[in-house]
């Protein structure tokens, strides 16, 4: 498992869904395993959260979303990350979408998708496991 301390993560919630209960959560989560953890709130677009990913320089995007609007916001931020040059920042999504959506997101570049009920022991060893900081990659 990659050193946690050495992790930094954006968690971020796109579009007009204010319900950020979870994606806090998740944060603190990541927080208290050691990751250093920048967290956006409410409301953001995906231009918005790509800049402040670049300007943090994370190694990790972490988007929650349960408005519906994942098939544009997630794709979205990946083609944003490629426009500029930073397509080794990964990410990852959380929240509400349909079971046939998960192989669409994850074919447009997105890591891994949890559900809701995901632990988050789960979710930490996932990042752990498989997330690498872009400073040694």
């Amino acid at each position: 498992m990659a050193n946690a301390r050495n992790l930094r993560i954006l968690v971020a919630k796109p579009g007009l869904d204010g319900h950020d209960r979870g994606a806090r959560i998740v944060a603190r989560a990541f927080r208290d395993a050691g990751f250093e953890v920048i967290y956006t709130g409410c409301h953001q677009t995906p231009e918005q959260i790509v800049s402040t990913a670049i300007q943090e320089d994370v190694d990790l995007i972490g988007l929650s979303i349960l408005s519906g609007a994942h098939r544009y916001s997630f794709p979205r931020v990946l083609e944003l990350l490629r426009e500029n040059n930073a397509e080794d920042i990964s990410v990852i999504g959380g929240g509400i979408f349909p079971l046939e959506d998960i192989p669409v997101l994850k074919e447009a570049g997105i890591k891994e998708l949890f559900e809701p009920g995901a632990k988050l022991s789960d979710i930490i060893e996932w990042v752990g496991k498989n997330i690498i900081p872009r400073r040694e990659a």
